[in-house]
């Protein structure tokens, strides 16, 4: 197993992958996939099925690589990949692929871990790669994509902790499985409001923000059990 560090590595939603690599076709393909975040839940969601498509008009060589990310969120943050499934507790098959133009087939992900009490977090690599047989040629920008993988355990606690100092907010996920901020929202005494971004964050991992104004904020969360809220004076 060898640990790499994820100088690229996105912790909010699926990051696009580029690369320039040598063919013999100056054409881009197109590969689609319909799912960027796929979550699994321990006991009651263990596997879910992708379609990857390929709408190029050539045939398409698709790599698969799936990693565990440690410590996921914070200045620790590595990335682990292994051509082991087990030891990293996912499998996506199949590893490799061969598409025809217009070509659509299932790409499966699944949790090996039975007894996990904190979520675990994967990216899974999926991207074209150059046919070993094709002759040296120019050069073709082919798109690829880092699926993110939540593998959350049965019971998930949402506990997300707040400490404001002025306009200064900082929060940290005490929970056992990553949320996602979707918003800030702080209204003035008129009824104007006004919305900041947030972004998901990890179990254990910490982020600060600055708010708008010094009136109270709402914290609106996407999670594993639904919808939740918080207010923040």
């Amino acid at each position: 197993m060898r640990a790499l560090n994820p100088t690229h590595l996105s912790c909010f939603g699926a990051m696009l992958l580029l690369s320039l690599l040598a063919v013999p076709t100056p054409a881009m393909g197109e590969l689609l996939i319909d799912k960027l975040i796929v979550e699994l839940r321990q006991g009651k969601v263990n596997r879910q099925d992708l379609t990857v498509w390929n709408k190029s008009p050539d045939r398409v060589y698709i790599l698969v690589e799936p990693s565990l990310i440690t410590n996921p969120g914070k200045s620790t943050q590595r990335r682990v990949n292994s051509v082991d499934p087990r030891e990293i507790g996912l499998l996506a098959s199949p590893q490799r692929m061969i598409l025809e133009p217009g070509q659509q087939r299932l790409l499966r992900i699944a949790s090996l871990t039975t007894d996990a009490s904190l979520e675990r977090v994967y990216r899974v690599t999926v991207r074209p790669v150059v046919n070993e047989d094709a002759a040296d040629g120019g050069l073709e920008l082919l798109v690829g994509y880092d699926l993110l993988v939540l593998a959350r355990p049965a019971i998930t606690d949402f506990s997300v902790t707040t400490l404001r100092q002025g306009q200064q907010l900082t929060l940290r996920n005490e929970g056992n499985s990553s949320v996602e901020l979707l918003k800030i929202r702080q209204c003035d005494r008129s009824g104007h409001c006004s919305d900041q971004t947030g972004k998901r964050l990890y179990a254990g991992a910490e982020w600060q923000t600055q708010l708008n104004s010094h009136g109270p904020a709402e914290l609106f969360f996407s999670t594993a059990d639904g919808p939740k809220t918080k207010t923040v004076k």
